[in-house]
């Protein structure tokens, strides 16, 4: 699927437009904040079965003083309040959680709206990046040391705070987020307070079950079993048919030769296998949840080491590098910029394709790079990973996924929300990184004055920023074209308020430069 640079390209939001979309962001942050005040909003969960009058339930961690941080609780809560939550002691193992709830966290964070009511991994970094923009730092430092915290009392970051999360992660942008808030506030004693945790979060993907020995890359690989419980409910359609009902249609209807479908799937019983629901619960923890980017679902995920995961783990071993190097610490920086330079090595020979010009997810079974083009192939070039000359390919190759709207996720319509024709904030606003990082300004400019005019003529249509976009029609209906996961578009949203704000300042500094 090649696609077409559209005319729209050349169009400028204008001074009243950007002023309208500013002061709803600026509004959005109050709307999405959640602290100790706004605990009942917070617990509350579509996603889940509710019956009416229980409660709903906020864990503490086992590692906090249960009885103080109740009283804490109490006392920024109303009575009314109180009765519609029942707060409990996190059980040690996750299967001994017998109802679902909020995990609790100490401080004010961000959401990203809609039926999304809590924390995730990794929307809190491009929303960090809003706030920062819009001068709402001890939010943005807030939200990041809530991260900070869950590696320290929940193992690691998880996908959302949701008890149903505790057993996956999320990509780990977590050092991106340090940085940016220390570049603001030049806090060190902050800044090396964080050290231990980002160590630990580091390591949670560098050893097995995440780490494959084999090629030293890393996966993703969630640790529950069993279907996600907020599949079960909420991702259902006209029919009442979950995700999982049709998945099961699908692989009745249809053949294919991505993997072999008998391990995830009992043609004669008609059921998903267990090896189905880890690769179901792993292909979440990417965040790019659905696309068949590893095969139909993603279900084959277990199988791959991922060019944007390990993406970030080189980026992440060069900001250790960085933050060590203001600690002083010479030494230990060279240790980690070491472990950066063999991880480039290694995606040079496993995720580099020299005659596509692209990066490609390496298959671990066939010892072969999958050739589904997809936007993480801009990672690499985001996060520094990449030669001048793979960059150079890599810009060569932009019309393949360039539209009207912006970048696409893939050059496939499956439907699948994270394929074409859609697209997405945080991959428009990487591919705009990447591309400037390299110096194809031109390019990284034209994108993003496509992702930002369509966003802020649907805005205008709507009066609300949406969770991602048809950048082919440059449009936000998307929920008709979308069959499989959950197919509404959320309001709010964190991460497009962010990337509208980058984009505002990418172009600012353009108009700048032609001024000068």
């Amino acid at each position: 699927m090649t696609t077409q640079i559209s005319a729209s390209s050349d169009t400028r939001p204008t001074p009243a437009q950007i002023k309208s979309v500013r002061e709803y962001i600026k509004d959005s942050w109050v709307t999405l904040r959640r602290s100790h005040d706004h605990l009942l909003d917070s617990a509350k969960d579509e996603k889940l079965a509710h019956k009416p009058g229980d409660p709903w339930i906020v864990y503490i961690s086992p590692r906090e003083d249960c009885p103080e941080v109740q009283q804490v609780l109490e006392k920024s809560l109303s009575k009314e309040d109180l009765k519609q939550i029942s707060i409990l002691r996190l059980p040690a193992e996750p299967e001994a959680i017998r109802k679902h709830g909020l995990l609790y966290l100490p401080g004010d964070y961000v959401v990203p709206g809609g039926r999304f009511n809590e924390m995730y991994g990794w929307d809190s970094y491009f929303i960090v990046l809003g706030l920062l923009r819009d001068g709402e730092v001890d939010l943005a430092q807030s939200l990041v040391d809530q991260a900070l915290y869950q590696v320290g009392h929940y193992g690691t970051i998880l996908n959302s705070n949701r008890t149903y999360m505790l057993q996956r992660s999320q990509p780990p942008v977590l050092s991106l987020m340090v940085l940016a808030v220390y570049e603001v506030t030049q806090d060190r004693d902050w800044l090396s307070s964080a050290v231990p945790l980002l160590e630990q979060f580091y390591y949670f993907w560098v050893v097995p079950p995440h780490l494959n020995p084999g090629t030293g890359l890393s996966r993703y690989y969630a640790l529950g079993d069993g279907p996600s419980p907020e599949v079960l409910f909420s991702e259902r359609d006209e029919e009442g048919r979950n995700h999982y009902d049709r998945v099961k249609t699908y692989y009745q209807t249809f053949s294919f030769d991505d993997y072999d479908m008998s391990l995830y799937y009992d043609e004669e019983a008609n059921e998903l296998t267990a090896l189905f629901y880890k690769g179901d619960r792993s292909m979440r923890e990417s965040g790019f949840d659905i696309t068949n980017r590893f095969g139909p679902f993603s279900i084959d995920i277990l199988h791959y080491a991922p060019v944007c995961l390990n993406s970030l783990l080189y980026g992440m071993e060069r900001d250790m590098a960085k933050i060590r190097r203001i600690m002083g610490k010479e030494e230990l920086a060279q240790q980690w910029e070491d472990r950066a330079v063999e991880r480039q090595g290694r995606a040079d020979r496993y995720l580099w394709d020299d005659e596509a010009g692209l990066y490609f997810d390496y298959n671990l079974q066939t010892s072969r790079r999958r050739h589904y083009e997809f936007a993480a192939t801009f990672y690499p070039l985001w996060l520094g990973m990449s030669s001048p000359e793979q960059a150079r390919r890599v810009a060569d190759n932009l019309d393949r996924f360039e539209a009207p709207g912006g970048i696409l996720a893939s050059t496939y319509v499956t439907g699948n929300q994270w394929d074409a024709p859609f697209g997405w904030a945080p991959l428009n606003w990487i591919a705009v990184e990447g591309l400037r990082r390299y110096g194809h300004y031109e390019a990284s400019e034209r994108i993003a004055r496509k992702f930002l005019t369509m966003v802020i003529d649907e805005f205008e249509k709507r009066g609300t920023l949406l969770e991602k976009y048809d950048v082919m029609r440059r449009s936000g209906n998307v929920s008709d074209e979308i069959r499989f996961g959950y197919s509404s578009n959320e309001i709010g949203f964190g991460w497009t308020n962010a990337v509208v704000l980058e984009f505002l300042d990418v172009l600012a500094e353009k108009a700048d430069q032609t001024a000068a």
